[in-house]
This record gives C-alpha cells, sequence and structure tokens, in this order.
C-alpha cells in the first residue's frame, strides 16, 4: 500500500487577514485604523491538505518554506492537522510567501509575495515522491511558475504510476488561463473549478455552456458557485447541492480549496455524487463561516457519510 493516500505540491504561505469596514488604503502618508488583524497559514494546496487530513486521508507535501516565523507557522499548522511534512525543506536563503488579504464586508483584495510559494521545479518532483501516493492533487497551477513549464509531464507521469489525478487550477493572476490545458484533460480524473474560473477557463458565453464543454474533457467536474452552492457531473450523471448561509463574520478564505478536500476524501472512499458533493459543501460552508482558511475544517467524526 502507497504511503499516502494523497500527495500536494506546497504553495507554502501565510496570510495576513486584515478586516475592517474601510481597509482600502490611502496613499500620501494617511493613516486608517482597521477593526482586527489574523495571521494564517494560507497557501490553497496546504488548506486543502490539512482539510485532507482532518478527514481521515493519509496525506503529504512536498515543498519548501523559509527559516522564518511565516516558515514556522505553516510546518505548525500542517503538523497539528496530521500531514506528513518530512518532505518539506526549510530553506534560510527563502522569505516564506504572504499574502495581505485586505477584507471588509462582501469583498476582499489580496497582495502577494511569493517567497517559497513557486520554488518547486520538476526537479524536485521524483518518481519516489509520485509513487507514494495513489492520489495527486494539484492546486494553484498558475501560482507554481516553477513547475509549470512541466506540469502536465508530471500529470503524465502520475498516471503512468497509477496515481488519480485532481485539478484546481485556482485564479490565473495573468489572465491567460491556458499554461497547457487543453494536453492535461486526458490525465486528469476529477476537476473543481469555481463558476468564474469555468467560464475562463472554457471561453463560454454562459456557465451552463462552460459545463456543458468542461464536463466532457474529465471523468468527474465539481463546479463550486459560492454561496449558491455546487454542481458535480459523471459521465449522464449529475448532482446539485445548496447550502445554508455561512455564519456572519466569516472571510471565505480556503473554503473552495476544503469544498476540494472534501469531495476527493469522499471520491477517494468510492462515495455517491451526491454524497461526494454534500460533503465538499459541508467542508466550505465550515470554513466560509470562520477567519482564515483553516479554523473552521470539520473533521472526519464530523461527517456521517465519512463513518
Amino acid at each position: 500500500m502507497p504511503d499516502y493516500d494523497v500527495i500536494v505540491f506546497g504553495d507554502t504561505c501565510a496570510d495576513l487577514i486584515v478586516t475592517g469596514v474601510d481597509v482600502v488604503p490611502q496613499f500620501g502618508q494617511f493613516e486608517k485604523l482597521v477593526e482586527g488583524y489574523t495571521l494564517e497559514m494560507g497557501g490553497s494546496c496546504c488548506i486543502f491538505a490539512c482539510q485532507a487530513a482532518k478527514l481521515g486521508l493519509r496525506v503529504g507535501v512536498l515543498g519548501r518554506v523559509g527559516d522564518d516565523a511565516f516558515g514556522r507557522l505553516v510546518l505548525a499548522r500542517l503538523d497539528e492537522a496530521g500531514v506528513d511534512t518530512q518532505h518539506i525543506t526549510i530553506d534560510p536563503r527563502l522569505k516564506t510567501g504572504l499574502t495581505i488579504h485586505l477584507v471588509q464586508p462582501g469583498d476582499r483584495a489580496m497582495l502577494t509575495h511569493l517567497g517559497s510559494l513557486n520554488v518547486l521545479t520538476p526537479a524536485d518532483v521524483s518518481d519516489s515522491f509520485l509513487a507514494s501516493a495513489r492520489h495527486l492533487h494539484y492546486g494553484s497551477l498558475f501560482l507554481h511558475t516553477g513547475l509549470l513549464p512541466a506540469w502536465t509531464a508530471i500529470l503524465r507521469r502520475a498516471k503512468r504510476l497509477g496515481l488519480t489525478v485532481s485539478l484546481d487550477t485556482n485564479w490565473d493572476p495573468d489572465e491567460h488561463w491556458d499554461s497547457g490545458l487543453a494536453a492535461a484533460w486526458p490525465d486528469v480524473d476529477v476537476f473543481l473549478p469555481n463558476d468564474q474560473e469555468a467560464l475562463r477557463i472554457s471561453r463560454a458565453d454562459s456557465l451552463d455552456d462552460a459545463v456543458e464543454q468542461l464536463r466532457q474533457q474529465v471523468n468527474v467536474l465539481a463546479v463550486k458557485r459560492g454561496a449558491d452552492g455546487a454542481s458535480a457531473y459523471a459521465g449522464s450523471k449529475s448532482a446539485h447541492c445548496t447550502v445554508e448561509p455561512a455564519t456572519a463574520g466569516g472571510d471565505s478564505i480556503g473554503a473552495g480549496d476544503s469544498f476540494d478536500a472534501g469531495f476527493v476524501a469522499a471520491w477517494l472512499r468510492g462515495l455517491a455524487l451526491q454524497d461526494c458533493l454534500e460533503i465538499g459543501c459541508a467542508c466550505g460552508r465550515a470554513v466560509a463561516g470562520r477567519i482564515g482558511g483553516v479554523a473552521g475544517q470539520p473533521h472526519w467524526v464530523d461527517i456521517p457519510q465519512l463513518q
């Protein structure tokens, strides 16, 4: 049996979350007061890893962090969740990545220093690491710039070694929405975009058209729709899930990544499409109602379908 159920490539970074009614900076040396801040581990793949581990999966992360307080925070959060961090290297030449989230009611803006987030290269991804798992979750596609030139080849290697693959591209800061996706589809088993990403990747005029196009490319498609829930498609089957409003006061950071982990955890257990979707939505909703990407994540004992 492989060492891990799931492996990810760590987009290691910390989130500094600044909250208030008006958090828009004003240049000219103006000083504004804000209501609060939270320092937490960030990174879509790292948040996914924590949620997957809390749902009972054996999870390994490949990555690097700086020898700094932010790097220690990343390692601590992963360790607390039960993620195996032996493949994360502490590199004193690096600064751990940092995203500053400016969160006001109903919206947020982000400033990111990549630092350690994108330093992995194809040479770091050995066949022995890939073969140590039964599933690869590939997230933060467009931010993993060190891997981007060879990412489709990495997927092919994983498939040859017998892994299944899930993909969440997350947002493309350059708005190109390509990077070889057409060549990657045959090696993707589960695709997990949100509605806006699905529209941009498919270049369709409507979400219905985007779904129709993307479901032809992969075995399983799950589209996140924020407060409107999510929908999933597998062959001729479809499933839909609505969600109750999340607890007030949350920032929704990491909700989509925790949805991904919930969906994949159920899918790897062979559960029905509707169950996969509902578990994903439960994880996403729990996180959306809290501050930061990991605070609200449920454990496997909290989800009856996983017992």
